[in-house]
């Protein structure tokens, strides 16, 4: 049944039906779907105050508003729902654990969470032996990383895989993922400082997630250090300690000093045993999930991922989210290689085609062919994606304003590695400043910065950020004689806020009204060939020469946007007059001037940015 023309096209009525249709799909997706014309989908947008190409990527606001207008229910599907439906295609699924008899014990994933600066890699790094805090920029983790540590209980020698994650606010979306991957949590809290506003936030992420707490008090060794005050601040959020008679253990520990690491451990080994069934199987094929990815000058992409299932072996065809390839090679947290990697075990792939996404799942497959399909399928799905949240939406009523003037701050952002680069385009998408003012991120990558990054930017004159990375080669010396402005940064509070300044400098300036000073008129003078000169008195503040002035007679403003055009102390000219003297006034060409008329006079100012 057709519905009724809009703008002289029909379109086929939908009666209420469900379509479905995947994020960033175009109009022409939605034709196909319901047998309508692309070209009638864009006039009836038009009509409804939208302009949208038939090719172009749209939102899910602009299809559901079109849904209801021809009486489609248009269900936008969610990127985990599109994988899936993938994934089927090709006879595959993702979280299938097989057969029981398959399963294996496992080692617990532990993710370290917890306020900035509260030693939570300082604390990894006394596990570990290694020295991570030495290469952070400003001793803040600006990255994720994962590492497996071998301890002993009961004389058993039992891995333990860590997961590090920063501990800046720009990365709650990396720690929230991190969780979703965790078997336990880890809360470092300070016991010099006490439960601070991460900490809340860390903690929220772990109850979300539903995985089991344990509680490292650290710096301990400290003066101030009061561990019974962090135990008793923790009991409002649910977190009681099991000498308090609660089911959560806290252990007080120094990185520093080393003391109480052997009991941490013990701690986390006796909560998963007694809190979680970890096995895993161990035959199927392999799947997991990306927990950081990088460029290495001499290996290519290397993506770390945790294995969750089957087990991993050099050989293999892989597709990590838009990545795919065979893997090369299988390197453990210190570069050295394996030959395999089982469930819960983080592990260094090389061999991928490109840099995959932290939080990407990886499966591997029977065929290249396959993988190379689904990485290109997943690849146009999120450029489709990016392509329709990145679009403002511009009605007709703002199309003239848009086309006058488009307010818009490009970036390209490159970093050192995937988890780092997508949180800073988080954090960087979440400035508000103003609704005439936006910000679009038009490419972003891991490794440096090359030539076609710059090309790139002249075409679109974009601000290039590079993160723990340079230029490469060529790309310097363009940049430099283009002039393109390339950025480097290694701390990632500086990146927010220089951006955020910038934003507000393409800001229209904004002014305020600043009073200067008010004069009583107490005789009005005739003056040949300049008019009639007000005989004043100067009441409050100054009145100066050529400042913006209005008349008020009887509380009433009876003009405004007057120039105080000349000031007269006696015979002589003068700049300015102050409180309690007298003077004559000249208002240019107005002389409508009265005894008792106050004139106020005033200058516009240019109001700093909040």
């Amino acid at each position: 049944m057709a519905a009724p023309s809009m703008g002289g096209v029909s379109l086929p009525r939908g009666n209420g039906q469900t379509v479905r249709l995947p994020r960033g799909a175009s109009l022409t997706d939605l034709a196909e779907k319901i047998g309508a014309q692309p070209a009638a989908l864009v006039t009836a947008l038009f009509h409804l105050g939208e302009m949208v190409t038939a090719t172009q990527s749209v939102n899910d606001e602009t299809l559901q508003l079109l849904g209801a207008e021809i009486d489609w229910d248009i269900q936008v599907v969610s990127p985990e729902d599109e994988d899936r439906e993938l994934l089927e295609t090709f006879d595959l699924t993702f979280g299938d654990e097989g057969d029981e008899e398959d399963w294996e014990a496992r080692p617990p994933v532990v993710t370290v969470m917890g306020h900035v600066d509260h030693g939570k890699t300082k604390l990894l790094d006394a596990i570990r032996n290694t020295n991570v805090v030495a290469r952070e920029a400003g001793g803040i983790t600006q990255h994720i990383g994962a590492y497996q540590i071998v301890t002993e209980l009961e004389d058993d020698e039992r891995p333990i895989t860590f997961i590090d994650t920063p501990g800046h606010e720009s990365f709650t979306a990396m720690r929230a993922r991190g969780a979703k991957v965790t078997d336990i949590v880890v809360l470092v809290v300070a016991a010099d400082d006490g439960v601070m506003p991460q900490t809340v936030e860390a903690l929220n992420h772990a109850q979300a997630a539903e995985v089991p707490i344990v509680v490292a008090v650290n710096k301990i060794d400290k003066e101030g250090a009061n561990p019974a005050k962090i135990r008793q601040q923790l009991t409002e959020y649910g977190l009681v300690a099991e000498e308090y008679g609660g089911d959560t253990m806290f252990v007080d520990v120094s990185a520093t000093t080393r003391q109480g690491i052997d009991e941490l451990l013990t701690a986390i080994l006796l909560t998963a045993d007694a809190s979680l069934d970890l096995r895993a199987n161990t035959q199927q094929d392999p799947q997991g999930v990306v927990i950081e990815g990088k460029l290495d000058k001499g290996r290519g992409p290397v993506a770390t991922v945790l294995v969750q299932r089957g087990t991993l072996r050099q050989g293999d065809s892989i597709v990590a989210g838009d990545a795919y390839g065979r893997v090369r090679s299988l390197l453990d947290e210190h570069g050295n290689k394996l030959k395999e990697a089982l469930p819960a075990r983080p592990v260094q792939v090389v061999g991928l085609t490109s840099v995959p996404r932290a939080g990407d799942t990886f499966l591997v497959v029977e065929e290249d062919r396959v993988a190379r399909q689904i990485a290109d399928r997943r690849q146009a799905r999120i450029r489709n994606a990016q392509n329709a949240s990145m679009r403002k939406r511009i009605s007709l009523e703002d199309l003239d304003a848009a086309l006058k003037e488009n307010r818009q701050l490009n970036l390209i952002i490159k970093g050192d590695n995937s988890g780092t680069v997508e949180a800073l385009e988080e954090a960087l998408m979440k400035i508000e400043v103003s609704d005439d003012i936006s910000l679009r991120v038009i490419h972003r990558g891991v490794g440096g910065i090359t030539k076609s990054d710059i090309d790139l930017a002249l075409a679109d004159d974009v601000i290039v950020l590079g993160f723990n990375v340079r230029a490469e080669g060529q790309a310097t010396e363009l940049a430099n004689r283009e002039g393109v402005d390339v950025r480097y940064y290694s701390v990632i509070y500086q990146a927010i806020e220089e951006i955020e300044a910038a934003l507000k400098g393409m800001l229209k300036p904004e002014y305020e009204e600043v009073a200067l000073g008010t004069a009583e008129v107490r005789e009005v003078f005739r003056v040949p060939r300049i008019g009639n000169v007000a005989g004043s008195i100067v009441r409050s503040g100054t009145i100066t020469r050529n400042s913006k002035a209005r008349l008020v007679r009887d509380g009433v403003v009876v003009a405004d946007n007057l120039t105080v055009e000349s000031l007269r102390r006696f015979k002589d000219d003068v700049t300015e007059v102050r409180d309690g003297y007298e003077c004559g006034i000249g208002l240019g060409s107005f002389n409508d001037i009265k005894i008792e008329d106050v004139i106020e006079t005033f200058e516009m100012r240019e109001k700093p940015r909040a």
